[in-house]
């Protein structure tokens, strides 16, 4: 298929990946000019300073639970986790589709991936940094939080790794190590290219030493290729293994609506779509900002929509299951779960969330929606909502009420869930937002390697 022409009179033009008239140095300019000049757009000082705020809110929140406790939260008993384990699950789930777009879509050779995948895997270190922080802070003595490393120790003491809570230390150290090494070694080339571009000697020493002596060389592109192809195969089943042993948080427990084996692959179904949902929201806007479109088209975005209606299918498929299943178990406890989420003192919130994934999601099917960037923007911030409620509602409605009456308990969030919930949010921006001030969001040598798959597909068309 050639990009961005009909192949027959009369036929559909597609929007192409990549708007023509670009060169390598036109894309190279492009790319490192918001990098190398002093000009910063006034877009990202509203993101940054939003940011900021809610990151102030974020330490003072975290000043107070040093100080107090977690007893600031509203968890009681039966609901131990609050949302702190929300936000765990769901900063994890936003975490996902860096990975898959750069990783999984690389092995399969998926060339729209080039313009957006750089910025994916930056979404993925920072929602995992923001994820990572939540069982930390939940221990109630924070400080005391190598105890559950494995190591020996004068105590004698070692985490009980029968429990899925250590399974989770391993599987987010994994997958964020991973996902760190793979970002920074496809910032290599892109590295030495600003490192030669900028006139700025700070710059120019920063950057010359983060490129690790890059030459572009033969050589260096044959190792460079044989390791980026290597990490993407090892990050590809982080992409499952990690999410699924999240669920495991759950699944392999005796709690109603959290002893289920559907819980691995829909766990990760639903961390793939609001992780696709979290790039449509940011994308749309710092596309805007820094007058990328360019570069990032409405093909990509009608791909990214398509993503995510299939993705969402999958979950809503995971939603019948798990009904059924509870349902067809013929177990009083369980059929007494499926009630009370839909007739219960949450049953709003679960009807929010589906109308939010499973409803709302239906416009993708219409080109139209998937081609309107404002439709699409509010659709993905609707799945953003529901994949948060959809954690609020395994996590806590779950807890609320168990096997005892007597136990039954309602959970009523105070004004420090708020704090550290929206606070983790201010963490995740500032740290996105000096990533795109600092670091190329597309990556130069990608760009540059499709430039020329494309013209010399063009000049095999022609000839």
């Amino acid at each position: 298929m050639q990009l961005g022409h009909a192949e027959k009179p009369g036929q559909v033009q597609e929007i192409p990946l990549l708007q023509p008239g670009y060169t390598y140095r036109s894309v190279t300019d492009k790319i490192s000019e918001s990098l190398l000049t002093l000009r910063t757009p006034l877009g990202w000082f509203i993101g940054f300073g939003l940011g900021g705020i809610l990151f102030t809110v974020y330490l003072i929140t975290i000043g107070v639970l040093f100080i107090y406790g977690v007893g600031i939260w509203k968890i009681n008993i039966p609901v131990g986790w609050g949302f702190a384990i929300v936000m765990l699950v769901w900063w994890i789930g936003i975490g996902h589709a860096g990975t898959l777009i750069s990783a999984i879509l690389l092995l399969f050779r998926q060339q729209w991936r080039t313009s957006i995948n750089r910025f994916a895997e930056a979404m993925t270190l920072f929602a995992v940094a923001a994820a990572g922080l939540f069982p930390i802070l939940h221990l109630g003595r924070p400080w005391i939080m190598y105890w559950i490393m494995p190591y020996p120790n004068t105590f004698g003491l070692w985490p009980q790794f029968r429990s899925p809570l250590a399974w989770d230390v391993f599987a987010i150290t994994a997958y964020a190590t991973a996902s760190m090494v793979f970002w920074f070694v496809g910032l290599i080339p892109d590295l030495a290219t600003l490192r030669d571009k900028t006139t700025f000697k700070p710059l120019k020493y920063i950057y010359g030493m983060l490129a690790m002596g890059w030459r572009g060389s033969a050589r260096h592109w044959h190792r460079f290729n044989s390791l980026y192809l290597l990490l993407a195969a090892i990050a590809t089943p982080l992409v499952v293994s990690v999410h699924t042993v999240i669920s495991f948080d759950f699944a392999i427990s005796i709690m109603p609506g959290w002893h289920t084996t559907v819980f691995p692959p829909y766990f990760v179904a639903g961390a793939i779509f609001s992780g696709f949902a979290m790039v449509v929201t940011l994308l749309i806007p710092i596309r805007k900002i820094y007058k990328l479109e360019d570069f990032i088209t409405l093909r990509h975005f009608d791909l990214m929509a398509k993503m995510l209606l299939a993705t969402g299918l999958v979950v809503v498929y995971g939603y019948l299951i798990e009904a059924f299943v509870g349902w067809y178990s013929g177990s009083q406890y369980e059929i007494f779960m499926l009630q009370n989420r839909f007739l219960g003192p949450y049953a709003p919130m679960v009807y929010l969330l589906v109308f939010c994934n499973a409803v709302a999601i239906q416009l993708l099917w219409f080109k139209k929606v998937r081609s309107n960037l404002a439709l699409l923007f509010v659709i993905s911030l609707i799945i953003n909502t529901g994949m948060w409620l959809e954690r609020f509602m395994i996590v806590i409605i779950s807890l609320t009420r168990d096997y005892m009456p007597s136990a039954w308990g309602m959970f009523i969030p105070a004004q420090w869930d708020w704090g550290i919930m929206f606070g983790s949010m201010g963490l995740f921006l500032v740290l996105l937002f000096l990533f795109v001030r600092t670091l190329p969001m597309i990556s130069i040598f990608e760009m540059r390697e499709f430039l020329h798959d494309n013209q010399e597909h063009q000049a095999g068309a022609e000839a």
